[in-house]
């Protein structure tokens, strides 16, 4: 089964409940503190992990298309909308408040209360088979196991995901292909080039290629499926390393930084996924292409056919043009309330009030 036309369209359109607002730049009083998985406590983890197990077995509320737990909505989220938030000027944005999403979940509906967590990745980087990430007891499990790959430890063994691989409606498991080459371009060098670029132009494909292809490639399997990723929590961690990094960036120049953004809102379909390319099977080669281009066709890897992508809509409510821009609305689908690219801009600011540490 895939995405139905009229489905994916009617869902998109009818999640939209908010127009263009200005920035926020109100501060928060008590920002939360966003601190890298390896400095958390037993306890801390064992929290994290039983809250996300929580989110696996709470029942989805939404109707979307192959969703049986709110853990699945938060996928369906992603993948019902990759291709105008992968390659676009979006990316970082929406990625930002999908994972104030999945805290806010955590926290309102699993009694979660600490913060949602990164994977501090370069410091894994080269050798991500041996990170603590994948221990099978205060861990997401290890990697997966031919032929199947699927994961066969840890706490998220036994969960059946009815997303993916792609745009598919199919039940599998949470399968791994873990990838130490691939895990490289985790490398706090690739960062420190991101960093070196003066505009959001330029620094946002930098790390969408860069520091994000590290995570998604050197986990590889379901994390390396550029539109079903989310079905493996690690997913959660990685994305927020991500969001680190792109808010290291901002803090280079603030207030600058707080509300440049550009980039096309529909994705190029000769560049498609630039972290996926097809039928790499998670094989990269290193160094990549220079300045973030990659002759890649489609984007897509094994099992995210062009024939299972659905029609979108061509236009993004906020945005009258094919240019991302602070009034461009990011879609949760429902899952929370829509917010602006302007929005999300501030991490510290009252809809985020967090911090990294």
């Amino acid at each position: 089964m895939k995405w139905h036309r009229s489905t994916v369209v009617a869902l998109l359109s009818a999640a939209i409940l908010v127009n263009g607002i200005p920035v926020h730049t109100t501060d928060c009083t008590i920002k939360s503190q966003r601190r890298a998985w390896h400095t958390l406590t037993r306890e801390e983890k064992l929290a994290y992990l039983h809250a996300e197990q929580c989110l696996m077995k709470l029942p989805a509320k939404l109707g979307l298309p192959g969703t049986r737990t709110r853990f699945d909505e938060l996928q369906a989220c992603h993948a019902m909308q990759a291709e105008v938030t992968h390659g676009v000027g979006g990316f970082l944005p929406f990625h930002r408040l999908m994972m104030h999403a999945h805290e806010y979940l955590l926290k309102t509906e699993c009694g979660f209360n600490g913060t949602q967590p990164y994977w501090d990745e370069p410091r894994d980087a080269g050798k991500f088979s041996k990170s603590e990430i994948l221990d099978p007891e205060i861990g997401f499990g290890g990697d997966g196991v031919p032929p199947s790959n699927c994961i066969k430890d840890g706490p998220f063994v036994n969960y059946t995901n009815g997303i993916g691989p792609g745009h598919l409606i199919s039940d599998h498991c949470i399968d791994r292909q873990v990838n130490d080459f691939v895990s490289q371009l985790a490398s706090q060098t690739f960062v420190d080039q991101c960093y070196q670029l003066q505009n959001y132009s330029t620094a946002w494909p930098c790390i969408e290629a860069f520091p994000h292809s590290g995570g998604h490639g050197g986990i590889g399997a379901e994390m390396l499926n550029p539109i079903s990723s989310p079905g493996d929590p690690i997913f959660y961690l990685h994305h927020t390393y991500v969001d680190k990094v792109w808010w290291g960036w901002q803090a280079l120049s603030l207030p600058v930084r707080l509300s440049e953004i550009t980039g096309g809102n529909i994705q190029d379909p000769c560049v498609g996924f630039p972290e996926a390319p097809n039928g790499s099977n998670g094989t990269f080669p290193i160094p990549f292409p220079p300045n973030g281009t990659f002759p890649f066709p489609n984007g897509t890897i094994p099992g995210c056919a062009n024939t299972t992508t659905p029609v979108i809509p061509q236009s993004i409510d906020g945005d009258p043009g094919n240019v991302t821009t602070l009034n461009h609305v990011l879609n949760m689908l429902g899952v929370i309330s829509n917010a602006t690219v302007g929005d999300v801009m501030d991490i510290g600011n009252d809809l985020l009030c967090y911090e990294y540490v």
